[in-house]
């Protein structure tokens, strides 16, 4: 007989009902409580204004100043987002590619091989163009926005601190993001610290 594996880093209830209504007899197997953020990674909150050109801003002066900054992915909540956010970058001479769903595979292709070659340092992106990306050596996370959804902030923060390296995620939060935060928190288990 055939068998088939599946892998998730999250359980959300939508995907088990999917895997309810496929599968037969399936076997779950856990390697760590549900929704684990790996140890590797070193988790942290800062705080900035509802303003957008303040928050740009605030990403702007976290790269600036992040130790042992290799390479980032910069989350966004919609691609529209993305697209802005990369325009922004590039008028402020930081080295960056964007990567999200309307992009055509020779294009996203060509934008995370330049990632993965070190000739992009910063690669802005949605959740739906990076999930399942195989980038090893990813040393900071950026959440520009926070996810409405606390399963995503699993699989982002995830693409850092893999195969035993250290990595930093660091997610930006506006007064309206206090809510999502929370959702995160309780999903994870674990309080994330405030940066300064």
């Amino acid at each position: 007989t055939r068998q088939t594996l599946f892998f998730t880093a999250t359980m959300p209830p939508e995907i088990q009902r999917i895997a309810d209504t496929f599968l037969h007899n399936p076997v779950r197997v856990e390697v760590s409580k549900p929704a684990t953020t790996a140890t590797t990674i070193k988790q942290m909150l800062v705080s900035t204004g509802r303003d957008p050109a303040e928050k740009r801003e605030t990403l702007r002066r976290l790269i600036r100043s992040a130790e042992g900054f290799k390479n980032a992915i910069i989350f966004c909540n919609r691609k529209r987002e993305v697209a802005h956010l990369h325009r922004s970058l590039l008028r402020h001479k930081f080295n960056a590619a964007a990567l999200h769903g309307d992009m055509d595979q020779p294009a996203r292709m060509a934008a995370l091989e330049s990632f993965r070659n070190g000739d992009i340092t910063l690669l802005v992106a949605s959740d739906v163009a990076a999930r399942g990306l195989d980038i090893p050596a990813v040393s900071h996370i950026f959440n520009f926005d926070v996810p409405h959804h606390p399963d995503d902030y699993v699989h982002r923060i995830g693409r850092t601190g893999r195969a035993g390296l250290s990595g930093t995620a660091i997610t930006i939060v506006a007064p309206i993001d206090q809510k999502a935060v929370g959702a995160i928190e309780r999903l994870i288990g674990q309080t994330v610290p405030w940066m300064g």
